[in-house]
């Protein structure tokens, strides 16, 4: 398990006004997935497969805040095996928030509350 951060999201109440607020003031690509009711963001340059190309930046997400579960950004950490990570959260006095989920072919997410109540993500590889 690495434990980097490799994923930021930030909930919104006004998507336009959000995609157009970080569109603005930093330069991000910023890409809307309707099926997914998800925005994808870029804040450097990536490859074709939306992959960083430099050293030193993560790209992120944007959605809808949700009162249950997310209302402030989330950090995301990678890790081998999120079963095994959420068992090892649980035994260290946190909660699942949001089980694991399939993201495409790509890999898969989950949330987690910390001993402290912050939401974060977990992000597993495929």
């Amino acid at each position: 398990m690495s434990g980097r951060v490799v994923h930021f999201e930030i909930p919104f109440d006004d998507g336009e006004r959000a995609r157009t607020f970080y569109r603005e003031a930093f330069g991000w690509n910023i890409q809307q997935m309707p099926e997914m009711d998800y925005t994808t963001v870029s804040s450097g340059p990536t490859s074709e497969q939306g992959m960083p190309t430099e050293p030193g930046f993560i790209n992120g997400g944007m959605f809808e805040r949700d009162a249950a579960w997310s209302t402030t950004p989330v950090i995301t950490l990678d890790v081998d095996d999120i079963d095994a990570a959420l068992e090892t959260i649980k035994k260290l006095g946190g909660s699942a928030a949001v089980d694991k989920t399939t993201v495409g072919d790509m890999g898969f997410s989950a949330y987690f509350k910390d001993s402290e109540g912050n939401i974060m993500g977990l992000w597993q590889n495929a």
